[in-house]
């Protein structure tokens, strides 16, 4: 994938989106089939594919206005982007980091129900509150955890505030397409808030480990899952200090608030360190 103006003149925003894509571009590489050409208004794809006799036809441009060759009713692509409450608009396919704040990301998770909304309370059980427990399993695990892998734990969902969450099995079904899209969302998340866009084996193990057994609790309080039945699917906990942990959703903008403060705390420890 190779990442250039459409014309000589992309200036401002334009250049800045280029800075932030190419930085992941080391990370994800290129896409089979074609190059991208990006502009300040949108994103255009050259695609080479092969005629009825075999042969490469190259050039085929699929723009905002249709593909060229065609007559002049052209359809318009299906949109690939969404906007944000801050006024950024994230594209999806091709997500930058300049693009991302933190206050979208707690407002959406706030509001996306973990379980699929099938948990006991008041309220839904968010993904923002599911985050909090898991940084605060993390470090319970790990109290000598640095800012950057505690804020990595509070951000490992998300990609959610824009996907939603999907339960394992849906997943697991959807298969590596899905992965591979939550991966370079992730990633340009990463790099907005000052983390490598890949995160080390090591530290995504213990990520990994904070957040399913964060489940064993939802499950267990929250899910309607009897304990011998989470514990097919889930780790029981040891530690003496898992009698502590006691769910209880709580409403959005208390959970959206909490998220940020959160943050802002983390946030504040790595600048502090770096």
């Amino acid at each position: 994938m190779r990442w250039v103006p459409e014309n000589d003149r992309a200036t401002g925003d334009g250049d800045l989106r280029l800075m932030g894509l190419g930085r992941l571009r080391g990370h994800y590489g290129g896409t089979a089939g074609g190059d991208r050409l990006c502009r300040p208004g949108g994103w255009a794809t050259t695609e080479t594919k092969a005629g009825p006799s075999g042969r490469a036809m190259a050039g085929q441009v699929m723009a905002g206005r249709g593909t060229a060759g065609q007559g002049t009713a052209q359809a318009t692509p299906p949109r690939a982007w969404q906007r944000m409450l801050s006024g950024r608009r994230l594209d999806l396919l091709d997500p930058s980091p300049l693009d991302i704040e933190i206050e979208d990301i707690a407002h959406g998770l706030s509001r996306v129900a973990r379980w699929n909304g099938q948990t006991e309370g008041a309220h839904p059980y968010s993904v923002a509150q599911h985050s909090l427990l898991v940084e605060a399993l993390m470090l319970r695990a790990r109290p000598r955890a640095t800012a950057a892998e505690r804020l990595a734990a509070l951000l490992h969902d998300a990609p959610e505030y824009v996907i939603g969450d999907m339960i394992s099995p849906f997943k697991a079904a959807l298969g590596l397409d899905y992965r591979a899209f939550e991966a370079r969302l992730a990633g340009a998340v990463h790099l907005r808030f000052g983390l490598p866009a890949v995160l080390s084996e090591a530290l995504e193990a213990r990520i990994k480990r904070a957040d399913r057994l964060s489940a064993w609790f939802e499950a267990t309080q929250l899910a309607g899952f009897a304990p011998s039945e989470a514990a097919r699917f889930f780790p029981r906990p040891r530690a003496a200090w898992a009698e502590e942990i006691i769910l209880e959703p709580a409403p959005a903008e208390d959970v959206r608030l909490r998220f940020l403060d959160r943050f802002q705390h983390l946030s504040a420890a790595l600048g502090e360190r770096a």
